[in-house]
């Protein structure tokens, strides 16, 4: 089984967050810099932030631009929620590794 069938509710989200992406009115850039300033106000999970950042990825938002989001945000949604939101996102990031290196595990056994 391949990675991307062991993970129909990922892809899902994935593409719920790129059609959002394409109906908002804000360029895709800001578009995220809004969800992910959204995510840490909720407290949201790693696997939110993975998704998010996935969609991000191909709209030219950078690791600076998230960090500036949070810092802007920072007076709003206070300093717990700020740590957490990096902690979320390193967490996510590590997912995102993982699944990564499960996909190159998967093609080299193909290889075999």
């Amino acid at each position: 089984m391949s990675v991307e069938e062991q993970q129909p509710v990922l892809d899902t989200l994935l593409q719920m967050s790129a059609e959002s992406v394409r109906r908002s009115g804000l360029d895709p850039r800001a578009f995220m810099m809004v969800r992910i300033a959204a995510l840490a106000a909720v407290d949201a999970p790693p696997l939110s932030y993975l998704t998010n950042l996935t969609v991000a990825s191909g709209t030219g938002l950078t690791a600076d631009d998230v960090q500036d989001t949070l810092v802007a945000i920072a007076p709003v949604i206070g300093g717990p929620r700020v740590v957490s939101a990096v902690g979320n996102i390193g967490r996510a990031l590590g997912i995102s590794i993982k699944i990564a290196e499960d996909s190159d595990q998967e093609q080299l056994a193909d290889m075999d």
